[in-house]
């Protein structure tokens, strides 16, 4: 294999290799401060960060607040404490070596308020900002405030071509790189558009050249694109090192470094890893943000699925084909469906899922009464995690403070799935695992097939680094 030589990100000469941001207390100081040490650039994740008291213990993020408002304060402060606490951990661990990045979402719940506390509480510490899920359009002023170097994550050229147009050219000296986040492979929030179909994958290379197309007619012949989803062994992408088409290359591994002795995720989380087959991750679109996502089809995403299988559609109003009463609610409000889907929703019934729900688009899904119970309970605790939810209406735009649209029972909250995966311990690991949210990128079935990881060999972060730089 072609071998790799340094380049220069957020200030310093790195190795060419980023580790990818992950979520809610996944890719935390340690993980993130190990990477930076063995030279590349290590990410911390801002999103609602762990943070411990004086005596180091784990601080639970416990929401008092009565109302929606003042639930997403206390997440804002949360997530700024967290965010110090892992940041100083990862730049102890570093040394001082490689580069130190935060990544957070845009359109996660008081995201500019949450990276400028986060960047006062450690200044120094961050050397970049890494942001996707979103458009970004003020990414830019977040780093020239702060003096620090950015990275937005995109999926196309277009949509890189949009945020320099309106914001980026007049920062451009700070733009550090462009993460290309390939929607059909890179775990978590996925930015398909409107015109691409998740089930139709599409060529890397042609989309990362057509985004240094753009990119050079912005002058940024130089600036690194840093290619996210689908990497692992770097032998694979030996066509794509030194490449002149392609410009500067850097690879950012998120999946891989989930199975290392510094990832804090737990050991059935790990298990599980190992047991993935070709075709275990599927692209949904579950997610309170509207985007679609990557995750594990575990028992969590199946019934998601089924939830959505069991919908009808309704009318308030006895007309054409809608001529059957149906009650729904407390006080058995009469709505009216189709004949043909009354037998349905008595064959639903007959197995127990006898509560319905009215989603935004006229619709009625089909539940047993815990989860009903289960659902109402989570929208009504939302604590404002994103900047809008279409699971509980949450905005954190005033001054409703709503997005205006009926909460979506199909959905979930994502926090609370979020929050129980990273945290789970004890004996119920395997059950936890097995039924919250499993994020991943496509390629996690190849833990249970790289011989790196035989016979139950877990490396540390350094080794991990070590074996991708022999290109397997």
């Amino acid at each position: 294999m072609k071998a790799l030589n340094t380049l220069t990100m957020s200030g310093a000469e790195v190795l060419p290799l980023v580790e990818g941001g992950k979520g809610i207390s996944i890719s935390t100081g340690v993980s993130a401060g190990a990477w930076a040490a063995a030279g590349g650039v290590g990410t911390v994740s801002l999103v609602n960060a762990d943070s411990y008291d004086d005596q180091g213990d784990l601080v639970p993020q416990i929401y008092h607040g009565r109302t929606r408002r003042e639930r997403h304060e206390e997440l804002v402060d949360y997530a700024i404490r967290g965010g110090i606490s892992q940041v100083r951990i990862a730049h102890e661990m570093s040394g001082g070596r490689g580069r130190l990045h935060a990544n957070f979402l845009w359109e996660m719940g008081g995201a500019e308020r949450v990276i400028s506390g986060v960047l006062e509480g450690a200044p120094g510490l961050i050397h970049g900002l890494t942001c996707g899920a979103g458009m970004p359009y003020r990414l830019a002023d977040l780093a020239a405030k702060f003096g620090v170097y950015y990275y937005p994550i995109v999926s196309s050229g277009r949509a890189l071509s949009a945020l320099w147009k309106r914001s980026f050219r007049k920062v451009s000296e700070l733009l550090g790189g462009v993460v290309y986040e390939d929607p059909w492979y890179a775990g978590g929030h996925n930015g398909f558009s409107n015109t691409e179909n998740p089930l139709c994958v599409e060529d890397p290379y042609q989309r990362v050249r057509a985004l240094r197309q753009v990119m050079r007619e912005f002058g940024l012949h130089k600036t690194p694109i840093i290619m996210a989803g689908g990497v692992w062994w770097l032998e694979e992408w030996e066509a794509w090192i030194d490449n002149d088409e392609l410009g500067p290359i850097v690879f950012q591994f998120g999946t891989r470094p989930l199975l290392t002795h510094e990832s804090p995720i737990p050991e059935a989380w790990k298990q599980r890893l190992r047991q993935l087959r070709k075709g275990d991750v599927h692209i949904n679109r579950f997610s309170p943000t509207g985007f679609y996502s990557s995750a594990v089809n575990n028992s969590f995403l199946q019934e998601l699925k089924e939830r959505s299988e069991r919908q009808v559609a309704f009318s308030v109003e006895a007309q054409e084909e809608f001529t059957v009463p149906y009650p729904i609610g407390e006080r058995g409000r009469e709505v009216f469906i189709t004949s043909e889907d009354r037998h349905r929703v008595q064959h639903w019934a007959d197995q127990g899922y006898v509560k319905a729900l009215i989603t935004p688009d006229s619709t009625l899904i089909f539940v047993t009464p815990d989860k009903a119970h289960e659902i109402v309970s989570d929208q009504a605790r939302c604590m404002g995690c994103l900047s809008q939810c279409r699971f509980s209406n949450w905005s954190q735009q005033g001054p409703e403070y709503t997005n205006g649209h009926k909460p979506d029972p199909r959905s979930f909250c994502i926090q609370k799935t979020l929050q129980a995966i990273a945290h789970a311990d004890g004996h119920d690991q395997d059950k936890i695992v097995d039924h919250n949210l499993m994020f991943s990128g496509a390629n996690a079935w190849r833990f249970g097939e790289d011989p790196f990881y035989m016979n139950g060999f877990v490396p540390t972060v350094a080794q991990l680094v070590d074996r991708i730089m022999t290109g397997r």
